[in-house]
């Protein structure tokens, strides 16, 4: 019978008749005493609950537990089976250490206190270290700024060349998420170290304009610390530093120019900011100079599977979708980007910052 079944039976049994002994069920911590040691068996006396055993891989699992365990002696089992073959309960030493581990980390967790902890290893995706004897992940996004691998490109070899820096240091952490079951373990180094206070957000709101530093540019935008509070930095994402397409946040910013940005959302203690906020749109006068109908030169700047994007001037993109060709393989036979082609507007939607092209051929 499965497992769940049996829990449930059980479940069922007290619900029915509450004046019955409370019952055990499986995966539950039950505490007995040593009744008697075998070359490879285990007794338990469980009182009321009658005799468990610990046998077979579960015995082989806990020897150095057992060695040092004498007749009589309290210990802490982990209920595998309700009724094995014998009639026992069938226990588990180890699972029950595991369970002891997990309730700890838990405790530490509901505390919200920092906990140092020694990174023993790394990958391209995050840093690794050990929690009471099981392995806890850092991701690089958990990071704190003065640690996080600002590499071009986000480059995966760069990325773990940063991150094997950090083996063997010593750093604060709080834990953020786990589940016993899988064995999942994650921490975060940012929740300590870069999480501004709600006293020290207070003084900032959405729709406010900073004075800031670029202190870091990677593939998906830039950061920004605060000049009138350096411990604050904010994110400005990709597509908040310009009104046009970018590829590289470099072409817009670099580390240290000064700059004013303007704050769009604060969230779980993260202020997010925009650069294009305090830009003229160009879009507003797109109608202005251009119109459906017209005929235009354009400079082709990005092929997706969607179509390709074409630069009409400094400001104004266009799209040439990808149905004017039937298939990417045919668009890319008969455009090249960096070169220019004549098209005819087909449509302007400001709002949506959207025009369409068809290509003269």
């Amino acid at each position: 019978m499965p497992n769940n079944l049996k829990n449930s039976i059980i479940d069922q049994l007290a619900k029915n008749e509450p004046n019955l002994i409370s019952l055990p069920r499986i995966g539950d911590l039950i505490e007995g005493k040593i009744l008697k040691k075998e070359s490879k068996k285990l007794f338990l006396d469980l009182g009321k609950y009658g005799t468990g055993i610990v046998y077979g891989v579960e015995f082989i699992n806990a020897k150095n537990i057992i060695k040092e365990l004498g007749i009589g002696d309290p210990v802490k089992a982990k209920i595998l089976e309700l009724d094995n073959e014998s009639g026992y309960l069938e226990l588990s030493l180890t699972e029950a250490g595991k369970h002891k581990v997990w309730e700890e980390l838990k405790d530490l967790r509901d505390q919200d206190e920092p906990i140092k902890i020694k990174i023993s290893g790394f990958n391209s995706g995050g840093l690794m270290a050990e929690m009471n004897g099981l392995t806890a992940f850092l991701p690089v996004s958990q990071l704190s700024n003065e640690h996080y691998p600002r590499v071009e490109d986000s480059d995966k070899k760069k990325i773990a060349e940063e991150l094997k820096k950090l083996v063997s240091q010593e750093l604060l952490v709080k834990i953020i998420d786990f589940n016993p079951r899988t064995g999942k373990l994650i921490i975060s180094e940012r929740e300590v170290v870069d999480r501004p206070s709600k006293i020290s957000l207070e003084k900032y709101q959405s729709g406010q304009i900073i004075d800031g530093i670029i202190s870091g540019v990677v593939d998906f935008g830039a950061f920004v610390k605060f000049v009138d509070n350096p411990a604050i930095e904010g994110l400005i994402h990709i597509s908040e530093l310009d009104h046009r397409l970018i590829d590289n946040p470099k072409e817009i910013i670099k580390v240290d120019d000064a700059i004013k940005a303007k704050i769009i959302d604060i969230k779980n203690g993260k202020i997010f900011l925009s650069l294009k906020a305090l830009k003229p749109n160009p879009w507003d006068l797109v109608e202005e100079k251009y119109k459906t109908g017209q005929e235009v030169k354009g400079i082709v700047s990005k092929l997706t599977p969607f179509g390709a994007f074409i630069n009409l001037d400094n400001e104004i993109h266009g799209l040439l979708h990808v149905s004017e060709f039937g298939s990417v393989e045919e668009m890319k036979k008969q455009i090249e980007i960096g070169k220019d082609y004549k098209f005819v507007i087909g449509l302007i939607k400001p709002q949506e910052k959207r025009l369409i092209l068809k290509l003269i051929k």
